[in-house]
């Protein structure tokens, strides 16, 4: 491939930017719209991830060998539909199949149809029908709005009070917009998290190295939800063997189901377990690479990762395309003071150099932008910084001495990424 366009300017498309680019065949990369760290590994377009028309035109004219869809929001409006329709190959579902994220209660439906295990749940569109139903279940007690939230709109509630709040704030405030106008309600599930990504060509499904997000803001997992402040592949809790059941029980048979429905999947099919004394139920589905999971699962892939997702795109993936490094990855992300509520922005960030010089160290921008010479913060999580090691106690030591490195106002980061994994032993 000699071109590739990778749309997003998150983390998650500073690291597939990064991977692509240095496939053997090194093919111009170009990112619509990239950020400050896409730069040095790609051509950064003025478009936006969300500005469908634009981001059409410009493929119908460069006509790229592979575009590769890094948010929901596009998948969902139906990018990979209208680029498929000019004869382009694109990593990414269509937007029936994207559902699977766009709309909670749509893949609750699916799980139910085929026989995945998950919570227990009911969705409501009238407020006071949701604040009924929360009183009469107690808590604790999970409330999802139904459509896209950027990874916010979820609220784990400890307390019935909690959760009428969460509905409030979800049905009536419409914190999230119109995605709030339905919720969902599940019963609250016990254990670990673990994250796995599989890679789908319409007909076989690939599963990529396990890993372990980290929601919540603050250390032992305290705080609101946010989009994810660190990870580390591969997460211990995800044994061999419950490998291959995650494949027979959740993957197959979701896609299954899908194709029963008359939807063909492709792209990514991001399973979000809940593990407690080796058993599984599905927490969601997403529709496209986690972030920050995606920051330390490429790193760890021995192999290119263009031919793999053309692969996706043609219908002609094989399990022997996706081979792996023995090292484990741990990523720690640097937010913002004030994330996830409110933040400043424009903030000069230093050290970026010290750190990237490290061994084994990369570190992916999420929420930056240039300013003169200067990198600068531009959202709430502002930089994933990732390292490898022979263990992972090693690779964690890493990934905080390079985090020390690295200086920006308010900068605010958890210590205690990968310390479950790190507990067992």
């Amino acid at each position: 491939m000699k071109k590739i366009l990778v749309v997003g300017g998150g983390g998650r498309e500073h690291t597939l930017a990064w991977k692509l680019a240095n496939d053997s065949d090194a093919p111009q990369v170009f990112c619509a719209p990239g950020n400050a760290g896409t730069l040095s590994v790609a051509t950064n377009l003025d478009i936006g991830a969300e500005d469908i028309p634009a981001l059409l035109e410009w493929a119908k004219r460069e006509r790229p060998d592979l575009t590769v869809v890094g948010p929901e929001a596009p998948l969902c409006a139906g990018l990979t539909d209208l680029l498929e329709a000019e004869g382009l190959s694109v990593f990414g579902p269509s937007k029936a199949a994207a559902l699977m994220e766009g709309s909670k209660v749509f893949s609750k439906d699916v799980m139910a149809a085929a026989g995945v295990a998950t919570a227990a749940s009911a969705s409501f569109t009238d407020v006071n029908e949701a604040l009924a139903y929360v009183r009469a279940q107690g808590a604790p007690i999970v409330v999802k709005a139904d459509g896209l939230a950027a990874g916010k709109g979820v609220a784990v509630c400890s307390t019935i009070e909690e959760a009428e709040k969460a509905i409030r704030l979800t049905m009536e405030d419409r914190a999230f917009g119109d995605s709030g106008s339905e919720v969902l309600i599940e019963d609250f599930l016990v254990g670990e998290e673990a994250s796995i990504l599989a890679l789908v060509d319409g007909e076989r499904a690939v599963m990529l190295a396990s890993s372990q997000d980290h929601k919540r803001i603050f250390n032992d997992d305290r705080g609101p939800n946010t989009g994810g402040m660190g990870a580390y592949s591969p997460a211990p809790v995800v044994t061999d063997e419950l490998w291959p059941a995650i494949q027979q029980q959740v993957i197959e048979p979701t896609l299954a189901e899908l194709k029963r429905r008359g939807i063909v999947y492709k792209g990514v099919l991001y399973a979000g377990l809940m593990i407690d004394n080796g058993e599984m139920k599905v927490l969601e589905f997403n529709c496209r690479f986690g972030d920050p999971e995606t920051q330390v699962v490429l790193p760890r892939l021995s192999v290119d990762l263009g031919p793999i997702l053309l692969a996706c795109a043609d219908g002609t993936l094989s399990e022997e395309m996706v081979q792996w490094k023995p090292q484990e990855s741990v990523c720690v992300v640097m937010a913002a003071g004030g994330y996830p509520g409110s933040y400043e922005k424009g903030t000069v960030i230093e050290g970026l150099t010290d750190a990237g010089a490290m061994e084994d160290v990369v570190v992916f921008h999420a929420g930056t932008a240039m300013s003169g010479d200067n990198v600068v913060t531009s959202g709430g999580r502002v930089l994933g910084v990732t390292a490898m090691g022979t263990t992972l106690r090693e690779a964690v030591d890493r990934a905080y001495d390079a985090v020390s490195k690295i200086r920006f106002d308010q900068a605010q980061y958890r210590t205690d990424i990968a310390s479950k994994a790190l507990r067992r032993g």
